[in-house]
């Protein structure tokens, strides 16, 4: 299970998986406690990301995701569709060059590297990223995607193919497909094992551990670099976002339990169909 989150981590997913993207205060500082963070240190912390601009306030003490942090929200927030994306591959590829991006700017270098590890691009060699060329039809669509998270304005995006047998061979090895395939089966085991044992636990206990295995599955779907077959075992894996979706749903219900348990209303996630971690801005 993922080690228990910072209040900055915390209160940002808490935001993504809310209705509208929009957390009161009462609700960050009872979600922040569950996890043994202390009602002074979340507060802070909604201070420090309203300054930083990542969130803004809503008024009478409730806040919301700021246009800063939406365009990766927005990304994330398409997770369960990700199957959707796929289609039939015919063993080409699409290539990022990224020759020109600067290398002095850390963070827009952070950015860069998470959108393309978002899109399952690997490394083939400095500044040349691969992935098979499986998903989404519409090559521009691919780029604007990549330019929303963060890809530099001056990195090329192409369609590539009829490489040597040699560098197919080095390209495939770019993802490890038995350890990804063995990872859904053991994680959807987990999932199902939990959901089986829930009901043993208190409300409290029900949530942070939703909230904890679920992030973790949800990330895991996030950043699936969605390979076809038969370089993955495609079948496990939607098996595997499948189990996720049903243990996201279950998490919305323990979470909307536990806010009804301590405040007498189902809080931000009466409508909203998740609640479980997911990457944050």
């Amino acid at each position: 299970m993922s080690p228990t989150p910072k209040a900055r981590g915390l209160i940002l997913d808490l935001l993504l998986a809310a209705d509208d993207n929009t957390l009161s205060a009462q609700h960050a500082v009872l979600g922040c406690q569950i996890f043994g963070i202390r009602e002074n240190t979340a507060r802070v912390t909604l201070a420090r990301l309203s300054s930083e601009g990542l969130i803004e306030s809503e008024g009478r003490g409730c806040y919301s995701l700021s246009e800063k942090a939406r365009p990766l929200a927005d990304d994330v927030a398409t997770w369960r569709l990700a199957e959707k994306r796929v289609r039939p591959w015919n063993g080409s590829y699409i290539g990022v060059h990224c020759g020109a991006t600067k290398r002095r700017d850390r963070k827009s270098m952070r950015q860069q590297g998470r959108a393309l590890n978002m899109l399952g691009f690997s490394e083939l060699e400095l500044g040349l990223f691969l992935r098979p060329d499986n998903i989404e039809k519409d090559l521009p669509r691919i780029e604007t995607r990549l330019r929303i998270l963060g890809l530099d304005p001056r990195a090329r995006i192409f369609r590539a193919g009829g490489f040597s047998a040699a560098s197919e061979a080095d390209i495939r090895k770019l993802w490890d497909g038995e350890l990804l395939s063995k990872s859904y089966r053991k994680l959807q085991k987990e999932l199902e094992a939990w959901l089986s044992s829930e009901g043993k636990l208190t409300v409290e206990q029900a949530a942070r551990g939703a909230f904890l295995l679920g992030g973790q599955a949800i990330r895991s779907v996030v950043y699936d670099p969605l390979l076809p077959e038969p370089l993955v075992d495609v079948a496990a894996r939607r098996s595997f976002v499948k189990t996720v979706i049903a243990f996201d749903a279950r998490g919305k219900s323990l979470w909307r339990a536990f806010y009804q348990h301590n405040t007498g209303s189902p809080g931000p996630f009466s409508n909203y169909d998740q609640v479980s971690r997911m990457a944050s801005p």
